[in-house]
């Protein structure tokens, strides 16, 4: 197989076996990075099927990625996060398939029909999807990566600093476990609004710089 999927986890016990499995059967090698996960993470990862590196302590998604991605063999790479549901083989398939064949550079998948906050959350921000497919080299070239806990305003930047060739790709009946389900409304709105402030403050910072 040409292509790894390479999934950073923290706290997905209840949910990484399912998107593992769904990468298994579509035939793609998987690579979890439990991040310094409290929980039976990484034997629910194993169970099912995937490789798993563990880190010693909570670093966040960017460090997560950037340590699995040093071990990704193959010259594609699919990027997934541990917490989807309705995930299908045919969801990987379709993002890779543009990026394998040479019509992107990265494909972007978007969720539809996957549930109402879901849907609502990914089309509001698509640029920050964790669902991705691209060559491995081009996402080693990424600059700045592990600059924020979160890659995807780095990956985006890098998108348009290097004019590359990318389009969303709509992931039929696929959702994502919102934070305020997984944590407490209160405490995943926390995380939530933690998040956004940091992607802002990155943005921010960036034109500052430019």
């Amino acid at each position: 197989m040409d292509a790894t999927v390479l999934i950073p986890a923290y706290n997905e016990a209840a949910h990484i076996g399912a998107v593992v499995a769904a990468a298994r059967e579509a035939g793609f090698p998987v690579l979890v990075v439990d991040d310094g996960s409290s929980d039976a993470t990484a034997q629910a990862a194993e169970a099912a099927g995937a490789r798993v590196l563990r880190l010693p302590e909570n670093r966040g998604k960017s460090a997560a990625l950037a340590f699995g991605l040093a071990h990704v063999q193959t010259p594609y790479v699919l990027l997934l996060d541990a917490d989807l549901v309705g995930l299908k083989p045919q969801h990987l398939l379709n993002l890779l398939e543009p990026v394998r064949s040479g019509q992107l550079d990265m494909a972007i998948g978007v969720f539809k029909s996957g549930g109402l906050m879901t849907d609502f959350g990914n089309r509001a921000t698509p640029f920050l999807s964790g669902q991705r497919a691209c060559s491995t080299q081009w996402l080693r070239s990424v600059p700045n990566l592990t600059e924020r806990r979160w890659p995807e305003p780095a990956i985006t930047d890098h998108l348009a600093r290097t004019q590359a060739r990318w389009a969303y790709v709509e992931l039929h009946g696929a959702g994502q476990i919102m934070k305020e389900q997984k944590r407490g409304f209160w405490k995943g709105l926390g995380m939530r609004l933690k998040m956004y402030t940091e992607l802002l403050r990155y943005r921010l910072g960036r034109k500052t710089r430019a």
